[in-house]
């Protein structure tokens, strides 16, 4: 008698453990730059040319006046979609036109998946970012790039409106 509730506290046990044990994203490793010197990297990227419209400052949450916008991206995804090309071509315009400025690309995701995994798709996202920008002929050494993963949320509430904000890339203009 006594093995059988020891077997059946054992039992419960493992079906509470396994049961509780929240899902979690597989990992992801890091992007790697693998290109060759003068090779392009095309990873994902639709080939668009920049729109011809006005650029307009915007204001940046943390106060500060820039001319890049965010790009936004999909649930899990790195690529750019149609909307965000758009953008980027025009933020390439502007640097195109400003060769004196430099720009630091913020890569950012949702609260969803564990540290490690949204770090790097934080990073595949600003490596996107930079990869569509040296495409258009702006020089790599005036793009840095850095991974926030979950760490800086645009917005700290837990539903998709809030997730949809936090998956994006930041252009801090220096």
């Amino acid at each position: 008698m006594k093995q059988v509730l020891v077997l059946a506290v054992v039992l419960v046990s493992v079906i509470t453990l396994v049961g509780c044990h929240p899902k979690r994203m597989p990992p992801v490793e890091p992007a790697k730059d693998t290109k060759t010197p003068g090779e392009q990297v095309t990873r994902d990227l639709p080939s668009q040319k920049p729109p011809e419209k006005p650029i307009t400052p915007i204001q940046f949450g943390e106060g500060e006046e820039g001319v890049l916008k965010d790009i936004h991206f999909e649930y899990d995804k790195y690529n750019l979609t149609d909307q965000a090309a758009g953008i980027m071509g025009q933020n390439a315009e502007y640097l195109m036109k400003n060769p004196e400025v430099t720009a630091l690309i913020e890569g950012h995701c949702d609260e969803r998946g564990t540290e490690e995994y949204n770090l790097a798709l934080g990073e595949k996202r600003a490596l996107a970012a930079r990869d569509y920008f040296v495409r258009f002929g702006i020089d790599k050494s005036r793009l840095s790039i850095i991974s926030y993963g979950e760490e800086r949320p645009l917005d700290p509430a837990s539903f998709e409106d809030a997730w949809t904000k936090n998956r994006r890339d930041h252009f801090v203009v220096k």
